[in-house]
C-alpha cells in the first residue's frame, strides 16, 4: 500500500506544537491543531459576558498559541497565507475528528502520565493503520506505548523535531519495539523528501542522538572553561564560525535555547544513563546552578550568559557574565595567535589540523575539547546508533555544525586524534584500534561521487544509504571538473548537464564568475544539453562584487565600469537566449546580482529557504545587471485589458525601491521574483541540484528551442514617470526618504517607465538595458552613492544618507 499524507493532527499547541503545525502547512498538508480547554475565563472574556461553554473560549488556548507562533520571528511559516491550511480545535469537542487524519503527532508537555492519558483518549477515535508519533525528547517509548492496542504499537514511533521546526533540519525517528519496518521506512523517507529534513534513525536511549552528543559537548565545555579559566567571549570565539559552527557559538546559543532546557536535558542523561563512562560531565556546575537560582535563563528572562542593556543615550550595550564573580561586565575582545593562522584558510576542514597544533591557550582548548568529544562519540556506538554517520548527521542537522565529530576526527587524522585523546587521558575504543590496525585510515571515503563510511561490524567501507536522490558537489568537484578559474568550477553532472559552481568569497559575482557563466554556456551549447547555476555553500550569492565597483567609481574609470556592467548584462541575456535550457538553483541569500541570475534563467529550482531580492538601493544604485529591465518586463507581461496598468508597474517598482527580500521561496512568487507555472520549490536543499538536473534533462529532451529576443515590451513613458516622480517627491517632503533616496528612485522610475516617451510604446529588452546601465553609471558618479558602498564594505550594513 502506498501511504499518502493529506491531513495530520497535532495534539498540543505550545511553541513546538504550533511550529510543527506550521511546517506541515508549509508543505501543503491540511492540519488539525488541538489543545486543552481553559479552566477559567480571562478578564477580557468576563467583560464580554462570555462563558466557559462558548466556542471562542474553549478554543482560546490553541488560537492564542497559534497566533503567537505566526507573529514570532523568524517566521515558522513560508507564507502567511499558508496558515489557512491549519484548523484549530480542542481535545474535548474536536478529538473525534482525528479519525479522518493520516498521521497524529503528540506534542504535549513532557510528563509520562499526561502523555499516557492523551494516548488513551486518542485510541478511542484513531482509525486503525493511522500513524501515531510522539515529539518527546526523552521519555522512553516503551513506557508511552504501554497498554495500547497491537495496531497502535505497530504504527507508533517517536518523531523528534528540533526547535524551530521550519529551520532546524534534524528529524529523529525512533521506532517502538513493535513498530512495523514499513512504518519506520515511511517516516524516514517522509522526513527527507517531504519535510525537507535530515532523517536520522535513533535508538530508544535518553536524549536520542542529537541532544545526547550535543549536550555532552556543551557540558564538557563547562568543565574545560573552569579548568582553563576562559571567559565566555573566548569560548564563543573558539567555538563559532572558525570551526564551522553558528555565529551564536556556545553561550549565545544557550541563551537562545534557554539554560533551563539545557539543564533539564543534562539531568535526564545523568539520571537515566548510570553506565555512561562520562556521566560526571553531565553534573551541573555550581555557576550554572547559581544562574538557575537567579533565573538568568537567557533571552526568555532578558539575561543569561549575556545581558542586553541601554546606556543613558539609549544605545544598546551587551554585557557578559564573569563566570568567577557571576557579575556582568563590559564585553571583552578575544584574540588568539592560533586563530590568526587560520584566517587565510577558507576551507573549514583544513583548519582543524592547525587548530589542534596551536601552541597557545586556543590550541590547548581544542586538544582538550576534541579529545573529550572523540572519546565520547566512539563509545556511543552501538549504544545510541549502529552507524557512525548517523551521529554526524544528527549534530550537523540539529546543532548547525558544518562537520560532525567523526568528520572532524577525520580532518585531524584518525591516528592523530587517538594521540591527542591519549595525551588527555582518554583511551581509544577497541573498534578504533582495530580499524587502524587493519590499515583503514579514515571514517569516510569518496568513491565515484558517493560517500562511504566505516562500518564497524563488517570492518569495511560501506556506501552511505539514501544518496541516490542527492548530488554532492564536494564529492564530484575534482573527478568531474570540466573547467575552472579563480571564481567558479564547471562540473559535469552526467546526462549532458553541466553545473557552474561559484567558489568566490560569499559567492560574490565578479569578472571571473561571469567568465565562468559564459564559458559554461559555450561548453553546453557545443557538447552538452543543459546548464545549471548552483552551489552548496551557505548562500547562493550575496550579489555583485561591490568592492570592484567602488574602486572603478572612486578612480573615475567610467569607461571600464560601463564595460563591466555591460558584461554583466550581456551574460544575463546569454542565460536567457542560449540554445540550451539554463536553470538557476538559488538557496539561502540570493541578493542583487544573485537574484538577477535567477530572473534570467529559463527556470528556477529554488530551495524553500531562499531569501531573494533586489537590494541595490542599499548601496545607492539601481539593479544594473538586467534586474530593473526584467521587473519592467514582468510588470507588462501582467498587463490585462481593462486593468489599471500603473498599479501593476508600481508594485514591481516598490519591490526594488523598498529593497524587498522574500523570506522564503514561496514569498518570492508574491514579489514577482519567481513565476508561477515556471519556477519550482524544493523543500530539502540537499535534493536541490539533483532536482535541477532532472528539470534540465526534461526541458532538453522535450525539445528546447532558443527563444527569440523580445522587442514587444510595452512601456508607459511619461504617464508612469509622472506618477512615480510625484510619489517620490511627496515621500521626500514628508521625510520618509532622503534626497539621495529620491534621486535613486527617480532613476529607477525613468528606467521602468521606459524613459520620458510621450505615449505608451513597444520597446526591446536592449533599449531598457541601455537606459538601465546609463542610470546605474550616473549614480556611481554620486558622492553619496560611494559613501553607501564604502559603508557597506566596512560594516556590512546599509547607510541611509
Amino acid at each position: 500500500m502506498t501511504r499518502k499524507i493529506k491531513k495530520v493532527a497535532i495534539i498540543g499547541s505550545g511553541i513546538m506544537g504550533s511550529g510543527i503545525a506550521c511546517h506541515f502547512a508549509n508543505i501543503g498538508v491540511e492540519v488539525l491543531l488541538l489543545d486543552i480547554i481553559p479552566r477559567e475565563l480571562s478578564e477580557l472574556e468576563k467583560a464580554k459576558g462570555l462563558t466557559l461553554n462558548d466556542k471562542v473560549v474553549r478554543n482560546r488556548l490553541v488560537n492564542d498559541a497559534l497566533t503567537a507562533s505566526l507573529k514570532s520571528s523568524p517566521s515558522p511559516i513560508y507564507n502567511q497565507k499558508f496558515a489557512d491550511r491549519i484548523t484549530t480545535g480542542n481535545l474535548e469537542d474536536d478529538l473525534h475528528k482525528i479519525k479522518h487524519v493520516d498521521w497524529i503527532v503528540e506534542v504535549v508537555v513532557e510528563r509520562l502520565d499526561i502523555k499516557k492519558s492523551v494516548f488513551e483518549k486518542i485510541e478511542k477515535f484513531r482509525t486503525p493503520g493511522t500513524l501515531i508519533t510522539s515529539n518527546t525528547s526523552g521519555i522512553p517509548i516503551k513506557f508511552m506505548s504501554e497498554g495500547r492496542s497491537e495496531d497502535f504499537q505497530q504504527h507508533f514511533a517517536v518523531t523528534h523535531f528540533f526547535n524551530p521546526p521550519r529551520y532546524l533540519k534534524l528529524f529523529e525517528v525512533v521506532p517502538s519495539a513493535k513498530c512495523k519496518q514499513e512504518v519506520t521506512d515511511f517516516l524516514m523517507m517522509y522526513g527527507d523528501k517531504f519535510l525537507g529534513k535530515t532523517s536520522v534513525l535513533a535508538k530508544d536511549t535518553p536524549a536520542f542522538i542529537g541532544n545526547r552528543i550535543g549536550i555532552f559537548g556543551i557540558m564538557s565545555l563547562f568543565h574545560v572553561v573552569k579548568e582553563m579559566d576562559l571567559t565566555i567571549e573566548e569560548v564563543d570565539k573558539l567555538t563559532g564560525p572558525v570551526i564551522g559552527r553558528p555565529k551564536s557559538a556556545t553561550f549565545r546559543t544557550i541563551d537562545v535555547v534557554g539554560l533551563d532546557t539545557l539543564v533539564h536535558t543534562a539531568n535526564g542523561v545523568k539520571d537515566n544513563c548510570p553506565n555512561d563512562e562520562m556521566r560526571d560531565q553531565f553534573v551541573i556546575p555550581d555557576f550554572v546552578n547559581k544562574m538557575m537560582e537567579n533565573k538568568w535563563l537567557g533571552s526568555k528572562t532578558k539575561q543569561g550568559f549575556y545581558k542586553m542593556t541601554k546606556d543613558a543615550n539609549g544605545n544598546r550595550d551587551i554585557l557578559s557574565l564573569d563566570l568567577n564573580t557571576l557579575e556582568y561586565r563590559t564585553k571583552k575582545s578575544a584574540k588568539f595567535a592560533t586563530l590568526e593562522l587560520t584566517k587565510s584558510i577558507d576551507n573549514v576542514t583544513d583548519r582543524f589540523k592547525v587548530l589542534v597544533g596551536g601552541k597557545d591557550k586556543a590550541g590547548e582548548f581544542y586538544r582538550k575539547s576534541f579529545a573529550a568529544m572523540f572519546a565520547y562519540v566512539q563509545n556511543r556506538i552501538p549504544e545510541i546508533s549502529d552507524e557512525l554517520y548517523r551521529i554526524d548527521d544528527g549534530l550537523r542537522a540539529g546543532f548547525g555544525w558544518e562537520h560532525g565529530p567523526f568528520q572532524i576526527w577525520d580532518a585531524i587524522g584518525v591516528a592523530k586524534g587517538v594521540e591527542i585523546m591519549k595525551a588527555e587521558g582518554h583511551q581509544p575504543a577497541t573498534w578504533v584500534t582495530e580499524m587502524l590496525a587493519k590499515g583503514e585510515t579514515s571514517f569516510y571515503t569518496v568513491k565515484n561521487g558517493a560517500t562511504y563510511y566505516y562500518d564497524i561490524p563488517t570492518k569495511s567501507q560501506v556506501k552511505k544509504p539514501g544518496q541516490d536522490s542527492f548530488i554532492i558537489l564536494d564529492n564530484i568537484r575534482k573527478s568531474n571538473e570540466v573547467w575552472k578559474n579563480s571564481g567558479a568550477v564547471i562540473e559535469d553532472l552526467g546526462d549532458g548537464i553541466l553545473n557552474i559552481e561559484f567558489r568566490s568569497k560569499m559567492n560574490t559575482i565578479g569578472g571571473d564568475v561571469l567568465a565562468a557563466i559564459n564559458k559554461g554556456i559555450d561548453l553546453a551549447e557545443k557538447d552538452f544539453q543543459g546548464l545549471i547555476v548552483g552551489n552548496q555553500a551557505a548562500n547562493f550569492s550575496v550579489g555583485a562584487n561591490i568592492g570592484m565597483i567602488f574602486m572603478m567609481a572612486a578612480e573615475q574609470e567610467y569607461d571600464e565600469l560601463n564595460m563591466a556592467i555591460k558584461y554583466f548584462q550581456d551574460t544575463m541575456m546569454r542565460m536567457r537566449y542560449s540554445s540550451i535550457p539554463t536553470i538557476a538553483a538559488p538557496h539561502g541569500m540570493a541578493l542583487g546580482g544573485g537574484c538577477e541570475i535567477s530572473l534570467h534563467a529559463d527556470k528556477v529550482v529554488a530551495a524553500a529557504e531562499t531569501y531573494i531580492g533586489l537590494v541595490e538601493f542599499g548601496v545607492g544604485v539601481i539593479p544594473g545587471g538586467g534586474g530593473s529591465k526584467e521587473m519592467a518586463l514582468r510588470a507588462q507581461d501582467l498587463f490585462h485589458k481593462g486593468d489599471v496598468q500603473l498599479n501593476v508597474l508600481q508594485e514591481h517598482f516598490l519591490t526594488i525601491g523598498m529593497a524587498k527580500v522574500a523570506t522564503s521561496a514561496y514569498e518570492a512568487f508574491d514579489l514577482g521574483l519567481l513565476q508561477k507555472g515556471k519556477d519550482v520549490v524544493v523543500v530539502n536543499k540537499d535534493r536541490q541540484i539533483a532536482e535541477a538536473k532532472k528539470h534540465a534533462v526534461l526541458m532538453a529532451e522535450a525539445g528546447y528551442t532558443q527563444p527569440i529576443k523580445r522587442k514587444d515590451i510595452l512601456v508607459l513613458g511619461k504617464q508612469a514617470l509622472g506618477m512615480f516622480l510625484v510619489g517620490t517627491d511627496s515621500m521626500e517632503a514628508s521625510n520618509y526618504i532622503s534626497a539621495h533616496d529620491q534621486k535613486i528612485a527617480n532613476k529607477l522610475a525613468y528606467v521602468m517607465a521606459g524613459g520620458d516617451l510621450s505615449e505608451p510604446t513597444r520597446v526591446s529588452e536592449q533599449y531598457l538595458l541601455d537606459i538601465e546601465r546609463e542610470a546605474f553609471l550616473s549614480l556611481c558618479t554620486e558622492r553619496k552613492t560611494l559613501e553607501r558602498i564604502q559603508h557597506m564594505l566596512k560594516t556590512g550594513k546599509p547607510l541611509r544618507n
